[in-house]
């Protein structure tokens, strides 16, 4: 005789649990309403006819409280996703409904083994709810700062970008426009060069600019649908290392140009970062350094890539772009490809930069095309 119940308990249990898993639509819409549906099955089984003629035979919570079970499972799933207001609620009003059934149907000895049983499978439905819930907002605080950091790095990237850019074109235009306004009626011949060497700085950092603004606008899915791209000249690299001497000499600094080693083409990244390095480097000498020559090293290592920009100059003095954003922005360039940089004035005078970059294996390293 003992055995039937248990069994049928058993059965009613697993009834419970199945008819809980129809319950999922409701619960995702409105988890308070699926829970009350949940105790409401849950609590006819117990105080049923069937749940009373098992009461009288065995009061073990397997047989007869098994079906709580469902309530449990309905309850985890409200801990795991529903907000701290709702959740509280439905650990509330099921602590209290499966309390009160159970201190009505059980007696004796039983009632505290049932109340001890029932609380566990609570804590342990909550708990498993806790840690699921702890773990999906640990991984959406994780990919939040995943891509807050995108967006820094980014940031960083393009104002080093325009800085390099914009600070080296407006210096070379300061420079030979305050030339041309001193000679312009004297020597209108070398004003007109003068001139001239503005016009074409001009618009290679207006063409910068427009590099940079349409890759920003790129990131834009409606912008990149429009299929509007201004045609771009490709990024700078070494290759056009004369013509920013040439731009350079311009400004009244003549860059001795010295290469070593094997010239062969370079990934992207690597090359532009070389470039800007060289340009922030050769733009504080025409305006810091107050001499007329300096000294630029490229050397094709094996492993690395090595550019040095030497002047006798006046070195670093309290104003100048040593200590402003231009360092910081070609050690944050060096940094990002694992590189090392050392800026600093000369004992003998003048201030020498160099950046040493590494270079990847020459086996399938993607480079830009020109």
């Amino acid at each position: 005789m003992g055995g039937a119940p248990r069994a049928s308990g058993t059965v009613h249990g697993f009834g419970a649990l199945l008819a809980a898993s129809l319950l999922v639509g409701v619960l995702r819409r409105m988890p308070l309403l699926a829970l009350s549906i949940a105790l409401f099955g849950s609590t006819a089984v117990v105080v049923g006819p069937q749940g009373s003629a098992r009461a009288s035979l065995s009061a073990s919570y397997q047989g007869q409280f098994l079906s709580y079970l469902a309530v449990d499972l309905v309850l985890g799933l409200i801990v795991a996703t529903c907000a701290r207001r709702t959740l509280i609620v439905a650990v509330a009003g099921s602590f209290i409904v499966q309390l009160l059934v159970i201190g009505g149907f059980s007696h004796g000895d039983n009632l505290t083994v049932n109340v001890v049983i029932a609380l566990l499978a609570m804590a342990a439905a909550c708990t498993s709810g806790l840690l699921s819930r702890e773990r999906r907002e640990h991984a959406v605080a994780l990919r939040s700062q995943e891509v807050a950091e995108a967006v820094i790095a980014e940031r960083l990237r393009i104002a080093r970008e325009l800085h390099d850019m914009v600070a080296h074109g407006i210096g070379i235009i300061a420079i030979q426009a305050g030339a041309a306004s001193q000679v312009i009626r004297t020597r209108p011949m070398e004003a007109g060069e003068a001139l001239r060497a503005i016009e074409v700085t001009s618009r290679e950092t207006l063409s910068g600019l427009r590099r940079t603004v349409v890759a920003l606008r790129q990131a834009d899915p409606g912008a990149a649908a429009s299929g509007n791209q201004a045609a771009l000249a490709p990024s700078p690299g070494l290759a056009d290392i004369d013509r920013l001497a040439a731009a350079t000499a311009d400004a009244g600094v003549h860059v001795d140009v010295r290469r070593s080693g094997k010239e062969r083409p370079l990934p992207a990244d690597i090359d532009l970062s070389a470039f800007r390095i060289v340009q922030e480097a050769l733009t504080n000498v025409v305006r810091h350094a107050g001499t007329g020559r300096c000294r630029l090293l490229i050397d094709y290592g094996d492993e690395e890539l090595s550019v040095e920009v030497v002047d006798a100059g006046r070195g670093a003095t309290e104003n100048s772009s040593a200590h402003g954003f231009g360092l910081v922005g070609m050690r944050e360039r060096v940094a990002l490809l694992s590189g090392d940089l050392s800026a600093g004035t000369r004992p003998e005078g003048g201030f020498r930069v160099t950046a040493r970059l590494p270079l990847p294996d020459p086996a399938g390293v993607p480079v830009e095309a020109r």
